[in-house]
């Protein structure tokens, strides 16, 4: 997942920049529409700094939440097919499927243990302990697959509506510096610092909701995968165990 995550950063600051560049080149054309995006781009570094880090979190959360949708859809067709089966029959389908997926990790984690259970080891350890160590590592390690990137997806839930309230504050304050500048507060002086606060709460806000409903909903597709995974490394015990005892 974390060359998935770089993969998407570099897509999101490759979008991020064809938006900056023919953004800087025309900062001497006038603006046309003093009260939109354009004129939102048109005022600072800094706001242009902010939209450009709500871009950048916007697009990483789209392309994580896609990236794990795909993965969690192929996982749980996997584990269907694997649940379908006992024994050797389930053994031999885990052994079939691609390298690093999570069901033969598990699978081929309790069949080495039952090839290492010899010798002095085979002394000092009971079969059924040394496999079950085997196989809850394995687990644990597909907790932690499955757990990759979704810290993404809360940082930005949590942090974007505040990257979105700090431009805000700062059109506030553009506003503020306008009406002082001009001495009255006529409203052609703050329509377009207020409509700037406006626009930076959407779009922080924007980027922040799919973020959070992304999370809950990847966690809780992430439970159902690790419990056929359970399942799965529960047979696959059982079936190790039954086999050293014929």
């Amino acid at each position: 997942m974390n060359k998935h995550f770089k993969f998407g950063l570099g897509i999101a600051l490759g979008l991020a920049a064809s938006f900056a560049i023919p953004a800087f080149a025309q900062d001497a054309e006038p603006v046309n529409n003093p009260y939109g995006i354009s004129a939102l781009w048109e005022q600072d570094g800094i706001a242009r700094a902010t939209l450009i880090i709500l871009l950048i979190m916007s697009a990483s959360t789209w392309y994580i939440g896609v990236v794990k949708l795909i993965e969690q859809a192929r996982l749980l067709r996997q584990g269907r097919a694997l649940l379908a089966l006992q024994g050797s029959d389930l053994q031999a389908k885990a052994a079939e499927l691609p390298d690093g997926v999570l069901f033969k990790s598990v699978a081929d984690a309790g069949v080495e243990a039952t090839k290492e259970h010899q010798g002095e080891l085979a002394t000092k350890v009971d079969l059924n302990t040394w496999v079950s160590l085997a196989i809850g590592n394995a687990l644990d390690s597909a907790s932690h697959h499955m757990q990759g990137g979704l810290s993404v997806l809360a940082t930005v839930g949590s942090t974007a509506p505040f990257i979105g309230l700090f431009g805000t504050v700062l059109g506030i304050y553009h506003a503020l510096t306008k009406i002082g500048m001009s001495g009255q507060a006529s409203i052609d002086k703050v329509a377009g610092p207020v409509g700037e606060a406006l626009i930076m709460t959407a779009i922080g806000l924007a980027v922040a909701v799919p973020a959070v409903l992304g999370y809950n909903w990847l966690v809780r597709r992430n439970k159902v995968v690790l419990d056929m995974v359970r399942v799965v490394a529960t047979r696959v015990h059982v079936g190790v165990l039954n086999s050293n005892a014929r």
